[in-house]
C-alpha cells in the first residue's frame, strides 16, 4: 500500500469524530512508521422527510479507506448510513472499504428468538458483505456471529486496556479484588480479567424472568471481605448489574466496581447505576459518552489505531492479546 492510500474517515458533525481524530493522531505519532494516514470527512445528514444522505468529502479513488462509524446513532440510522457510506466509497473507486465499528449494533439478535423472526445480526452481515472488504469491531456479543461474514473480521478485545486503566488509577481496589461474572455465559471473560489481575473468580447465577427483568440471583464463590469487580461485555438497562451489586453487598463484599466495553445505558440506566451499590462503573468509548457521576470512561482509540496500523503493515493482530 502506498502511504497516501490510507484514509481514515468519519462524520465530522457526528459523535465519532473525536474518536476518529484520536485514532488518526495515534497512527501518525510515530514519524518512522512506513505508512502515513490522512483524516477525511464523510457527510451524513437527513432530509426533511427523514431519508439519509451521505457524501464522501475527500478523494477516495485508489485509497484504502477505514470508515469509523458513530455508535451513538439510532440502530436504524446507523445501519442505513453504514450501507450508504459503503456504496458511496465503492462508487468513488476506493481501493478497499474497511468498516470500523467500535460497537456492532444488532449483535444481540444473533438467533431466532421465536418462530417467524429474523436473525438480524446475520442479515446485517449480508449487507456488509456486499460492499465492504473488512470489519473491525470490539467485544462482539456473540463471537460466533463472525461466521456470517465472508470477509476478514477483526473482533478486538478491550479488557487489556480496561485492566491497564484499573492498575493505573484503582490499584488499591485491586489489592483484594475478586472478579465476578454476572452470569455463567460471562465466565470466560471473567477468567481473562482474573488471570491478568491475578485474583479468583466468582459467578452470579441469575434467573431472568423476562427480557430486562432479573429474578432470583445467587453468588457462587467467596466474596466476603473482598472488593468485587463485575465484568461484562455491555451495560444496557443495568438491571443485572445492579441486582448483582445488591446480592454481593449482602454476601459481605466491601467495595463494588463494574467494567464493561459497551455502555448503552438505555431507559435512564445511568441514573439507576449512580443510585446503586456501585462505587465505580468503568466503560470504554466504543459508544461516545462522557464520564458522569460513578461512570468513568476509558478510551480504546489506541486499540483501534494499533489494529489499523497492523492491518496496513501486514502484521498480526492476535499478538496484541497474548498474555
Amino acid at each position: 500500500m502506498d502511504p497516501q492510500h490510507i484514509l481514515i474517515l468519519a462524520n465530522k458533525n457526528g459523535n465519532a469524530w473525536n474518536f476518529a481524530n484520536k485514532v488518526y493522531q495515534k497512527l501518525n505519532s510515530n514519524p518512522d512508521r512506513e505508512k502515513k494516514y490522512k483524516l477525511g470527512e464523510v457527510e451524513i445528514k437527513k432530509f426533511s422527510d427523514g431519508e439519509i444522505f451521505v457524501k464522501i468529502l475527500d478523494n477516495a479513488r485508489t485509497k484504502d479507506c477505514f470508515f469509523i462509524h458513530d455508535s451513538s446513532m439510532m440502530p436504524q440510522d446507523w445501519s442505513v448510513s453504514l450501507g450508504l457510506v459503503n456504496d458511496a466509497l465503492m462508487r468513488s473507486s476506493a481501493l478497499s472499504i474497511n468498516n470500523v465499528l467500535p460497537y456492532m449494533k444488532y449483535s444481540r439478535q444473533d438467533r431466532m428468538s421465536e418462530p417467524r423472526t429474523p436473525v438480524s445480526a446475520s442479515f446485517l452481515a449480508r449487507v456488509i458483505n456486499r460492499s465492504a472488504n473488512r470489519v473491525i469491531t470490539t467485544d462482539l456479543h456473540n463471537p460466533a456471529t463472525t461466521g456470517s461474514y465472508d470477509i476478514p473480521f477483526d473482533n478486538l478485545k478491550a479488557y487489556p486496556f480496561i485492566i491497564q486503566y484499573l492498575i493505573k488509577y484503582h490499584q488499591d481496589f485491586l489489592n483484594k479484588a475478586v472478579v465476578v461474572a454476572p452470569d455463567v455465559g460471562s465466565a470466560k471473560r471473567a477468567e481473562s480479567y482474573a488471570k491478568r489481575i491475578g485474583v479468583n473468580v466468582a459467578i452470579a447465577h441469575k434467573k431472568r424472568e423476562k427480557a430486562g427483568v432479573v429474578g432470583d440471583m445467587t453468588i457462587i464463590g467467596d466474596v466476603y471481605g473482598k472488593n468485587a469487580l463485575i465484568v461484562d461485555d455491555m451495560i444496557d438497562t443495568g438491571g443485572t448489574l445492579c441486582k448483582a451489586a445488591e446480592v454481593l453487598k449482602q454476601r459481605g463484599a466491601e467495595r463494588i466496581y463494574a467494567c464493561a466495553t459497551h455502555g448503552i445505558f438505555s431507559n435512564e440506566s445511568s441514573e439507576k447505576i449512580n443510585n446503586s451499590e456501585f462505587e465505580k462503573v468503568i466503560i470504554t468509548d466504543s459508544i461516545p459518552i462522557s464520564s458522569n457521576g460513578k461512570i468513568e470512561v476509558v478510551s480504546i482509540a489506541d486499540l483501534f489505531a494499533e489494529a489499523i496500523c497492523r492491518i496496513t503493515h501486514g502484521d498480526s493482530i492476535s499478538e496484541l492479546f497474548r498474555s
